[in-house]
């Protein structure tokens, strides 16, 4: 078991505990780019890292794991490690190969990209997603990649623009941390968003789109006699 990076992450963390848990350490492939999650069983905390994290320093990786124990202890403090780690997300998206994307997306990102961020912003990696009607699009710092639903293929380019562009702007803008709190849509995040030509009808327009274009696939579901995927857990837009 690699419980030394682990034990010195809580011991960093909580210099004024005696650590009462047996922590373990794995890296896996099942876990997407450089990806984490941790879970407890009694008084046994693992902590499972993507392989990705092998090749990254201990002390950002001490950070992410101080993160993810942050977050199952339900606790607040701080240290320099979480900082590193969180300034290595923020700059992540450079070393990430762009290999993925498709001509639909690729033309709303340069759209979006020319007008709003005067051509400022590299172009991720852009894929769609699943036809969500609870998740319109996604900006993964990890992987560096924009998913937008397929709700939005058939729909006017206004709607998937506008959905391009909240994305766009969170790889522009990344986010911050304030104590044990991330922040991705704070004020200036906003108004910023609100920059985008009739902005604010779009957005009460979207409600109508994504009922229609529920509908349509209602109508090929029964004509086809296909049966409708079950849902996974896409995140609520941010």
């Amino acid at each position: 078991m690699q419980t030394n990076l682990a034990e010195r992450a809580y011991s960093n963390l909580f210099p004024d505990k005696e650590n009462p848990y047996e922590l373990d350490l794995v890296y896996t492939g099942r876990l997407k780019s450089y990806g984490g999650n941790v879970s407890m069983r009694g008084s046994f905390v693992q902590f499972k890292l993507s392989k990705k994290w092998r090749k990254i320093s201990p002390e950002i990786q001490m950070g992410l794991i101080q993160e993810l124990m942050l977050k199952l202890l339900k606790a607040k403090r701080h240290s320099m490690y979480i900082d590193l780690y969180n300034n290595f997300i923020r700059s992540l998206h450079i070393a990430i190969p762009k290999t993925q994307t498709d001509p639909q997306l690729e033309e709303s990102f340069n759209r979006v990209n020319d007008r709003y961020f005067v051509g400022l912003v590299e172009r991720p990696n852009l894929r769609w997603g699943q036809f969500s009607t609870r998740t319109f699009g996604t900006y993964d710092f990890k992987t560096d990649m924009i998913t937008v639903s397929t709700v939005f293929k058939d729909t006017d380019t206004k709607y998937l623009d506008y959905i391009m562009y909240h994305e766009a702007l969170h790889k522009q803008r990344k986010f911050f941390k304030s104590g044990t709190k991330t922040y991705y849509h704070d004020a200036r995040f906003k108004r910023l968003e609100s920059v985008f030509e009739n902005g604010a009808q779009i957005e009460k327009e979207l409600g109508r789109v994504v009922a229609k274009e529920q509908a349509k696939a209602a109508f090929r579901l029964r004509d086809t006699g296909e049966r409708p995927r079950k849902k996974r857990g896409f995140f609520d837009w941010f």
